[in-house]
Formats: structure tokens, sequence, C-alpha cells
């Protein structure tokens, strides 16, 4: 997935209300940029940092810029769109990129199930139960190499777990996606201290059947694709 207008280059002055960040232009220029995160951003949001922004001249549109990347000290790069990983995954599955579920034809996005939720994608194929995937963004790592979810309490990520413990209870396909949207991650663990409720949610849909994938993403200015599948840790019980 390419950016839809090539990304400029800025310096975080500071992330605030969740949804705003004031950057500064390689020109001196300081902007508002849209901060498409509600999670916590630990270790993202440091004042000082290169971010890359995405401007746009849609008059719709309340803010001219979206901040898309952090670019670390070390040339490693971090999205911080949580809508980039569906919109990338979504082609990905329809050209049948993701191996373990590269044998579903049919890609749905956003289909209702459960109580007042949606799954990110519904697959389906002939002579196959259908499968429910929940995707998860993952940008919290800090251990090197070590990318962890969740950045921040979750109910609706813990309710997602349960929905999809009874969908596997049912005799459907479901499974947990964790994107991971870094390129200095070599492995995926849960974030146990920031919300056990979430890390007793995902155990109990583990348990009923629930799989857990985990890919990395390759990430520049240019755009996002799905990297190489990773390891997942399990919490130890």
């Amino acid at each position: 997935m390419e950016f839809p207008a090539p990304l400029i280059p800025a310096t975080l002055l500071r992330r605030y209300k969740r949804f705003l960040a004031d950057c500064r232009l390689e020109d001196g220029r300081e902007v508002i940029a849209h901060c498409a995160n509600p999670g916590s951003m630990i270790g993202l949001a440091t004042p000082g940092a290169r971010v890359w922004l995405e401007p746009n001249d849609n008059p719709k549109k309340k803010l001219d810029f979206g901040w898309r990347l952090v670019e670390h000290l070390d040339g490693h790069f971090t999205g911080v769109d949580t809508a980039v990983p569906n919109r990338m995954l979504k082609a990905a599955l329809e050209n049948r990129e993701v191996p373990a579920l590269a044998d579903y034809t049919g890609v749905r996005a956003e289909v209702k199930y459960g109580e007042k939720s949606r799954i990110d994608f519904l697959l389906s194929a002939e002579g196959k139960p259908d499968a429910y995937v929940e995707v998860k963004s993952v940008t919290l790592c800090r251990r090197p190499g070590v990318a962890e979810f969740p950045d921040a309490k979750t109910e609706r990520g813990a309710r997602h777990m349960l929905e999809l413990a009874l969908m596997a209870k049912q005799g459907y396909r479901a499974a947990v996606f964790f994107l991971v949207q870094r390129t200095d991650a070599s492995e995926v663990r849960l974030a146990e201290d920031i919300d056990p409720r979430y890390v007793s949610a995902f155990l109990t849909a583990y348990a009923a059947g629930v799989e857990v994938i985990a890919h990395s993403c390759n990430i520049s200015p240019r755009g996002v694709t799905l990297g190489p599948q990773l390891p997942f840790n399990l919490p130890v019980v």
C-alpha cells in the first residue's frame, strides 16, 4: 500500500488531546497534524522525534496533515496510523499473500457479529468454515526486538477476544492478527503489566481455539506492505 501523497519529514513538538500533534516542517513552519491513534503511544510521542506527515488538500478534512510515521535514530520506522494496517492487510488477503489464510478467496470487511461489534475481516471459501479475523495494530516496544500489545487498557479489545472465542466454539475459524507496525521487531508478546484483563480474555480465547497470527510490516515514507510472519510468545501461566 502506497501513501496517497508523498510524505514530508517534520519534527514533533507535542502530541495532545490524543488526536492532535504540533509539528515543525523543515522550512520552519509549525503545523497541526491529525494523529489517527487513540493509544498511549509509549515511546513514540517524544518531543523532538523525527516524524513523517502526509499532506492533503481535501476540503472536507479539518487539518492539512496526517501523522503517519516515526523515524527512529537507528533508521527504523514505526507506523502510528491505526487505520493503515487494515487497508494494507485487506489487499494482502485479497491477493492471498498471508500464508495462514491463503486458502480463502472471499474477503469482507467490517461485518457485524457478536454483541454490537464488527469483525475486521470475514473470510470465506468453498468447503471451509468462515474465518473471523480481528486485527490488532502493534506499536509498543520496551525491549529491543520485542513488540507488545496492548499499549493501554482496552476493554474493547478484551470483548473482541471473548467474542472470537464464541465463534470458535460454534465451529467457525477465528483468529487474532497482530500486525506489527515496526521495522525493528523480531517477536511479539502481550503486555501483561499494562492490561491483565486483556491477557485473561486472550488466554480464554486461545483455550477455545482462537488462532494467533503475527506479521511484521515493511515500512518506509513511500508506503507499507506486509512483512514476514513473526513468532508470538504466549504468556507464562
